[in-house]
């Protein structure tokens, strides 16, 4: 995937300006700054869900608006901040809806065995038969991602997937968009908040700050002092565990 040159504006402000990058392919990318910085934007046009201004994206040696919609969930799955299904639906229902782009809700005996490996995956086999609204965030955020799994794509995206959850609820999730990538070789894109989920489990990561790319390159280039400093406006101090560079701000 290529995005070149993407504009987007709401009235007079320019949220996203002249945004250029390329997705690595197979790998976990994640888009990091500030509230208001343009990165959810940036999502929502590559996953095309808001239309841009101007600009191109190239998906798979194509632009991104010439696909048809069931052809490109295929290639392409999201999974946006807000996913509040007002339908009473078990797990496994839930699930199954990732395996529309191929079925429509008519599934065929891979359909289920796609849905059985993506609830088998996330843990989910105790809970299949519950109801979405009985399970707590964190289960239900499995839940979610399992139907993305099922719906099968080389592309996962996730945005602020954390959001909500608590400390361990959210490292979890954080390991299992890592395994989507490792285990199932998937390309992974998250918008995230927490910089250390960033520069813990990614291996780019593209830093917003005003509408603009600040930093885009391996973990090392951008989770340092200077880029930090320049990107957030706060002194931060850097650690490595297990030599991945975390971030301490004061």
């Amino acid at each position: 995937m290529n995005v070149k040159d993407l504009i987007k504006s709401y009235g007079r402000k320019k949220v996203v300006n002249e945004v250029s990058f390329e997705v690595p392919k197979g790998k976990v990318l994640s888009l990091i700054g500030p509230n208001g910085a343009g990165k959810s934007t940036v999502m929502g046009m590559i996953s095309r869900l808001i239309a841009k201004d101007s600009g191109a994206i190239h998906f798979e040696d194509k632009d991104l608006t010439k696909w048809k919609s069931r052809e490109l969930a295929k290639k392409l799955a999201i999974l946006t901040q807000h996913n509040n299904i007002q339908m009473k639906l078990m797990v496994r229902e839930l699930v199954a809806f990732g395996r529309f782009p191929y079925s429509g809700s008519r599934l065929t005996p891979e359909d289920n065995a796609m849905v059985d490996k993506a609830i088998e995956y996330m843990e989910l086999e105790e809970y299949q038969d519950r109801y979405i609204d009985e399970l707590s965030g964190g289960q239900r955020q499995r839940a979610y991602i399992a139907m993305v799994i099922a719906q099968d794509t080389e592309y996962v995206l996730l945005d602020e997937p954390t959001n909500n959850l608590d400390i361990y609820h959210a490292s979890n999730l954080m390991r299992i968009a890592r395994r989507l990538c490792d285990e199932l070789g998937k390309t992974v894109i998250l918008v995230l908040h927490e910089i250390n989920y960033a520069a813990f489990y990614s291996d780019y990561i593209c830093a917003f700050k005003d509408g603009y790319i600040a930093k885009f390159g391996k973990v090392d280039e951008v989770i340092n002092k200077d880029c930090l400093k320049d990107i957030y406006n706060v002194d931060f101090e850097i650690i490595r565990v297990k030599d991945k560079p975390l971030s301490v701000y004061y």
